[in-house]
């Protein structure tokens, strides 16, 4: 059994204009004196990250490593989650999703998809040459504005998309294979592959690629309803990332799946800091044990209450005293008779 590594964060929703969130070194100092160990990296912000110099230069990938590796950390992924967002985008999104895409391609969803495809092939030797495994990323929608079937779906709808879908990430896979990185998609409500279900329907149609793998966060099958438990007994051969993230479901008789367009404080369902909501972190982590799991324990931060800061803060202990130390012996070893071969053979009467 492998000890899961951590406890790491998403630099994501931290980086700021100001110190010390304003550049990959003072960030690095500031997670590392909160005790964290290791950096998930978004690619798309420039304060911490250039991805293009990254996937040509190897000096500056090494500079880049030296800077967290300082401060007594490692990165555990890149994350292109805004342009894996813009590989499939529904006509429907277009205006909102143009302002995660360069400004040279807004409105303009043709040369916006060229781009996002651009930024992933990117990533993928960004990733080899950082000496990165695993990616992660979302899938993009096509499907996902007729999710609720009312009125009733055309026939062929959700297969016309997915086959579109399948079509737009087989070449990107292909350079993550070449790459020797796996494509984690964090299975996310909004992405056409939101669940179990909806993975399996894109793994099927990407040729069971052995690139295609899953982020697992547990805060989006609490808020869907999902079994998060069983969900990682099957699939846990796929779970290649982890972001650790609390949420809380409260549904009464105003309000519930849907939230009722209110706000994150209002909905039913609302993301927590770790602690706070009603994941059961105990059980996961003795499942990650149980499956071995090979990655990080990465903090995602998301609280409609909480400060980051101080979520920031909390995160770390809450992961380091949930990561299970795995065990090297039997429980009762001890009472180990020392019995070979052929007494067992007398023991079942077939000596």
């Amino acid at each position: 059994m492998k000890t899961i590594k951590g406890p790491a964060i998403f630099l994501a929703q931290f980086a700021g204009d100001e110190p010390p969130f304003n550049s990959l070194e003072n960030i690095c100092r500031w997670v590392s004196e909160l005790g964290y160990k290791g950096v998930q990296i978004p690619s798309w912000d420039k304060r911490l990250f250039d991805l293009e110099k990254a996937a040509e230069s190897q000096t500056y990938c090494d500079e880049v490593a030296g800077v967290v590796k300082s401060y007594g950390m490692e990165i555990t992924e890149l994350s292109t989650h805004l342009q894996g967002q813009l590989v499939a985008v529904h006509p429907a999104y277009d205006e909102a999703f143009d302002g995660f895409a360069a400004e040279e391609v807004r409105g303009n969803p043709k040369a916006r998809q060229e781009w996002a495809i651009q930024q992933l092939l990117l990533a993928a030797k960004a990733s080899k040459n950082l000496g990165l495994t695993a990616h992660a990323t979302f899938s993009g929608a096509l499907a996902w504005p007729f999710l609720y079937p009312w009125p009733q779906r055309p026939a062929g709808l959700v297969e016309t998309a997915f086959d579109e879908l399948a079509n737009r990430w087989t070449p990107i896979l292909n350079a993550f294979d070449d790459a020797g990185v796996d494509v984690c998609y964090e299975i996310h409500p909004g992405e056409d592959l939101h669940d179990g279900a909806t993975f399996e329907m894109f793994l099927d149609l990407v040729g069971n690629h052995e690139r295609c793998r899953m982020l697992y966060d547990p805060s989006h099958y609490v808020l869907q309803c999902l079994d998060y438990l069983h969900h990682l007994d099957l699939y846990h051969d796929l779970i290649k990332v982890f972001h650790v993230k609390d949420a809380e479901f409260n549904p009464d008789g105003r309000n519930g799946v849907y939230g009722g367009f209110q706000s994150w404080t209002e909905r039913a369902g609302r993301f927590r800091s770790l602690g706070d909501g009603q994941v059961d972190f105990s059980a996961i982590f003795s499942k990650m044990a149980q499956y071995d799991f090979p990655g990080w324990a990465v903090l995602e931060w998301e609280c409609c209450l909480k400060h980051p800061e101080q979520g920031a803060a909390e995160g770390a202990p809450f992961i380091r005293d949930h990561i299970i130390r795995v065990t090297e012996k039997a429980f009762d070893d001890f009472a180990d008779s020392g019995i070979d071969q052929a007494a067992n053979r007398r023991l079942l009467g077939m000596a």
